[in-house]
């Protein structure tokens, strides 16, 4: 207790607390260790290194969608993939990698590599347009430390040696900046205007790139000869819209298929597919005819029409029960091999008392193989359908999503089967028939709107523009300094070494000394002009253009 009532009380004071700062709230040294962390992700985003990475990875991130096929292109050999591969395709789905173009990692590197290179180039077009306006560099002290260096003697004074150098220089497109005793001169800068150019326009061709993507669509359609469509979301059987497309967009041409023709050699190799159509560009519009082709598309209102694929349409007639026709078209049948063996279904919802579904095959050319009925070529030379009937409830009610290619047998009852060659009908059991009338063609179409090709085109031409400009365009620097030459005391009868008063080829003398007939005008003496140069780029081809710059420079 004594030793409580001994202790020193401590002073009292009327000021407050402190009040420690709230845990949520950055201190100063931490707001500067995140930007300078923010300055060092954007200085490694922005190099050129992180764009070439990124760069190499958009290339090997487009390497799936070369191989295998693409929803938003042709949505049919998607299905086939999913039938053929029915344990790989739904992973391969999971990753996006049948809609790789349109995936989030695909974007995700798309925009990472769009940043990067805006980013590079903001500092090296800074850095260039100040290269501009710099003149060359002064001549540093000693040219013969320079990787090329010539020195020789001329018989002129050393002003008009300096004059000289300089318009030899200017004529060989140099940059030059004159100074008392030397002349510096550099050209070459177009390989970094070619290179700066060259990504902007990788720039400019990935804005067109994403323009198109945001904008645009592509649609395709399968249309039997005789048939047609319009630019209508109805009448395409795939449909692969832009993030920011409106139904708006569409035109109001229409386009009627008149007739398809293939041709094919005697091995079966197809030699041309030509595709004769009728179009309007508007529905109260004139009719035009043209020829689709591989490779030639036609050109509709914004829009572009190209033949992707083609294969054969049976034409069936379908009879109910009571003999009325239940059906009656052109059904396209998808190939399964190159000699066109194919598949199909045809469906009579309005069949009665009860619907009728059917599953064939169709054979151009209809052969024998080691496993059945094949087609042995691609032509229509003798076309049979091999049809397996069904009766009962097709499923289309119901209101699950059905593939019109497809037949859902599952509340169907199995009726009979038979190979019909064109004409010829098959009863079937419990009434109604199915007649084979004849055997049309299809073409694919293929339908993309595209904003930003014209930006893409103009930027792929710059980007061959400014690869040329980089690849052949030199930079060369180059520095001339002229003194009077003074010969060595009692060197000689003129004060030379040589005969004539020179110290060598160096000093003016030898054989090549004596001096050369001066200029009319020009008032008696010798230069010694000192020539170095440097090459900061192709540095193997640059001794055979220091030679002839000496031997310009030479011919005063």
């Amino acid at each position: 207790m004594t030793d409580l009532i001994d202790e020193p009380l401590a002073p009292l004071s009327t000021a407050p607390d402190p009040v420690p700062p709230p845990a949520s709230l950055p201190t100063a040294g931490g707001v500067r260790r995140r930007l300078a962390a923010a300055r060092r992700a954007w200085r490694v985003l922005t190099s050129m290194r992180t764009a070439l990475i990124l760069l190499a990875m958009l290339a090997l991130a487009a390497v799936p969608g070369t191989l295998l096929p693409q929803r938003g292109l042709n949505p049919l050999r998607v299905a086939d993939f999913h039938r053929a591969h029915p344990l790989l395709a739904p992973w391969l789905d999971r990753l996006s990698l049948f809609d790789v173009f349109s995936a989030p990692w695909f974007a995700a590197i798309y925009l990472l590599l769009f940043v990067s290179l805006i980013g590079c180039l903001v500092s090296r077009i800074r850095l260039h347009a100040r290269a501009l306006r710099t003149p060359p560099p002064p001549a540093p002290r000693r040219l013969s430390r320079l990787p090329a260096y010539e020195r020789f003697v001329l018989p002129v004074e050393p002003d008009l040696a300096l004059r000289s150098a300089t318009a030899a220089l200017r004529r060989r497109r140099f940059r030059v900046r004159p100074a008392d005793d030397s002349v510096a001169a550099e050209k070459g800068y177009l390989r970094e205007t070619g290179n700066l150019v060259f990504h902007v326009a990788l720039v400019g061709l990935l804005v067109g790139v994403a323009l198109g993507g945001l904008f645009g669509y592509k649609g395709t359609v399968i249309v039997p000869e005789g048939d047609g469509f319009a630019d209508t979301l109805a009448s395409y059987d795939g449909f692969s819209p832009g993030r920011l497309f409106s139904a708006g967009q569409l035109a109001p041409w229409s386009v009627t298929l008149e007739s398809f023709h293939a041709f094919y050699q005697a091995t079966g190799e197809p030699t041309s597919f030509d595709a004769a159509v009728k179009y309007r560009l508007r529905v109260d519009g004139p009719v035009r005819s043209a020829d689709v082709r591989v490779n030639h598309p036609l050109a509709l209102d914004g829009a572009t029409l190209y033949l992707v694929g083609h294969g054969y349409a049976p034409r069936f007639v379908v009879r109910d029960g009571a003999g009325n026709v239940a059906y009656e078209a052109a059904t396209p049948f998808l190939p399964d091999d190159g000699n066109f063996s194919s598949h199909g279904v045809v469906k009579a919802p309005d069949a009665l008392p009860r619907q009728l579904g059917f599953a064939g095959l169709f054979f151009p050319t209809l052969g024998v193989g080691p496993n059945g009925l094949v087609s042995t070529f691609p032509g229509a030379a003798r076309p049979f359908v091999l049809l397996t009937a069904y009766r009962g409830d097709l499923g289309l009610d119901s209101g699950r999503p059905q593939s019109v290619y497809a037949l859902d047998t599952s509340h169907l009852t199995r009726l009979n089967s038979a190979l019909l060659a064109p004409g010829q009908t098959m009863r079937l059991t419990g009434g109604g028939s199915i007649t084979f009338a004849g055997v049309s063609q299809y073409a694919t179409f293929q339908v993309g709107h595209d904003p930003g090709s014209t930006v893409a085109l103009g930027a792929g031409v710059l980007i061959i523009a400014g690869l040329l400009g980089s690849l052949w365009v030199r930079r060369r620097r180059v520095w001339v300094r002229v003194t009077r030459f003074v010969p060595d005391a009692g060197s000689g009868p003129d004060g030379g070494s040589g005969p004539d008063g020179g110290s060598g080829p160096d000093g003016g003398s030898g054989p090549d000394a004596p001096d050369r007939p001066l200029r009319s005008g020009t008032p008696p003496g010798r230069t010694v002009i000192e020539v170095g140069g440097l090459a900061r780029s192709d540095a193997a081809g640059f001794a055979g253009e220091f030679a002839r710059i000496v031997e310009a420079l030479k011919e005063v």
